[in-house]
C-alpha cells in the first residue's frame, strides 16, 4: 500500500478533529492561565475604616477614590465588628484609624491569602506614608507557618479535582464512554462516590496530620474533598454521556483551563481580571478552594454558597447522566460506535 492510502487510512476526519481539540484546549490553557495571573491587581478589595466622627466617611472616601480602583471601601463601627466582619469573609482587611497618635492598625487575613494581605500592607503602608502617618498591621487569620503562601487549600482542591474527572475518564475509556443503561449509570456513579470517600479522606489526612500544612477540621476537609471529588467525576461523566470521549476535553476545559486560574489559589479573587473573578466562585476550584481556607482560617464561616455550588454540579452530573442512560437503548449488543460508546453485556 502507497504511504499516501496509508496516510489516509490512519488519519480519519474523526482523529483529525480529536487532535485539533487537542491543539485548541493547549491553546486556551495558555491564555487562561497567562491571562488570568500574569498581571495581578487589586480591584474592588472589600475593606473597612474604622474611625471617629467624619473622619471615618471622609478617609473612606479617600480610599475609594485611589487610582485604579483598589479598594472598596465601607465604614465599621468599632474595630471588634471588623474583626467579625474578617472572619465572617465579608471583608478582607480593615483600616483602624486613631485619632489620637500618629499610628493606624491595618487588620488583614493571610488565611484568605498572603498575596492579597501582603498587597494591602505595601498599599496601606503607602497611603499611610503620605500623610506621615505609620501603620501597624495585625494578621486576624494568619496563614499556616507550614502553608507557604497559602497555597495548600488550593493545591489540596486541585488533586481532589484531578482525581475526579481522572477516575470518570478511566471508566470511560476501560469500559465505553457511555453507560449503557441505567443499572450501568448507577455502578459508575456509586464507583465514584466510594472513590470520593476514599480521596477525600487521603487528601484531609496527608496535608493536614502527614504534612501539617493545612490547620482546621479533618472531618470538615473530608467532607469537603468528598463533595469535590463526586462532582467534577459525576459532571464528567455528564459530558461523556453527552458527547462520548470529547466529554473528557471538555471535563478538562471546565474545571483545569476555566476553573483552576480563576480559583483564587495563587492571587485571591480580587486581584484577578473581571472575567476570571466573576467564573472563579461557581466552579469547582474555586468554590472548593474558599471552602477550604474557611475551614482552616475562619472558623468554618461563610462556606454555605460554595457548598451550594458544589453539590449543584454533582446533583446536575447525576441528572445528566442517568437520564441519558435511560434514554439509550441498548442495541447491537458488543458493538462499539464512532464516538467510543461501547455496548454490550458486562459493560459498565
Amino acid at each position: 500500500m502507497r504511504f499516501a492510502d496509508e496516510l489516509k487510512s490512519a488519519v480519519t476526519p474523526r482523529a483529525a478533529l480529536l487532535v485539533i481539540g487537542v491543539l485548541a484546549l493547549q491553546l486556551l490553557f495558555i491564555a487562561s492561565y497567562v491571562g488570568a495571573l500574569h498581571n495581578p491587581k487589586p480591584r474592588d478589595v472589600p475593606f473597612g475604616v474604622v474611625a471617629p466622627g467624619p473622619a471615618a466617611e471622609q478617609t473612606a472616601d479617600r480610599l475609594k477614590k485611589l487610582p485604579g480602583e483598589p479598594l472598596d471601601t465601607r465604614v465599621i463601627e468599632n474595630e471588634g465588628v471588623a474583626r467579625h466582619q474578617i472572619m465572617n469573609r465579608d471583608i478582607d482587611g480593615a483600616l483602624i484609624v486613631d485619632p489620637r497618635g500618629t499610628t493606624d492598625t491595618l487588620l488583614v487575613a493571610s488565611g484568605g491569602g498572603t498575596a492579597l494581605s501582603r498587597t494591602l500592607t505595601e498599599l496601606t503602608a503607602k497611603i499611610e506614608g503620605a500623610e506621615k502617618r505609620a501603620v501597624k498591621t495585625v494578621d486576624v487569620a494568619p496563614a499556616s507557618k507550614q502553608d507557604f503562601n497559602g497555597l495548600s487549600s488550593f493545591y489540596l482542591v486541585v488533586g481532589w479535582c484531578v482525581g475526579g474527572y481522572l477516575c470518570a475518564s478511566i471508566l470511560a475509556i476501560s469500559a465505553g464512554s457511555r453507560a449503557a443503561n441505567v443499572p450501568r449509570a448507577v455502578i459508575r456513579l456509586g464507583t465514584m462516590a466510594l472513590y470520593s470517600i476514599v480521596g477525600g479522606l487521603g487528601g484531609a489526612i496527608i496535608i493536614g496530620p502527614i504534612l501539617g500544612a493545612l490547620p482546621g477540621s479533618i472531618m470538615g476537609l473530608w467532607g469537603l474533598g468528598a463533595l469535590v471529588i463526586f462532582g467534577v467525576g459525576a459532571i464528567t461523566l455528564a459530558l461523556q454521556s453527552l458527547t462520548g470521549i470529547v466529554g473528557i476535553g471538555l471535563a478538562v476545559l471546565l474545571v483545569v483551563i476555566a476553573g483552576n486560574p480563576s480559583a483564587g489559589g495563587a492571587f485571591p479573587l480580587p486581584m484577578l481580571p473581571p472575567f476570571w473573578e466573576a467564573i472563579g466562585p461557581w466552579l469547582p476550584p474555586g468554590a472548593g478552594t474558599w471552602v477550604a481556607r474557611s475551614i482552616a482560617y475562619f472558623e468554618g464561616n461563610a462556606v454555605t454558597g460554595p457548598l451550594l455550588v458544589l453539590s449543584a454540579w454533582a446533583v446536575l452530573g447525576v441528572v445528566v447522566t442517568l437520564a441519558l442512560s435511560a434514554r439509550r437503548k441498548n442495541k447491537n449488543n458488543g458493538s462499539i460506535d464512532l464516538t467510543g460508546t461501547s455496548y454490550g453485556k458486562g459493560i459498565a
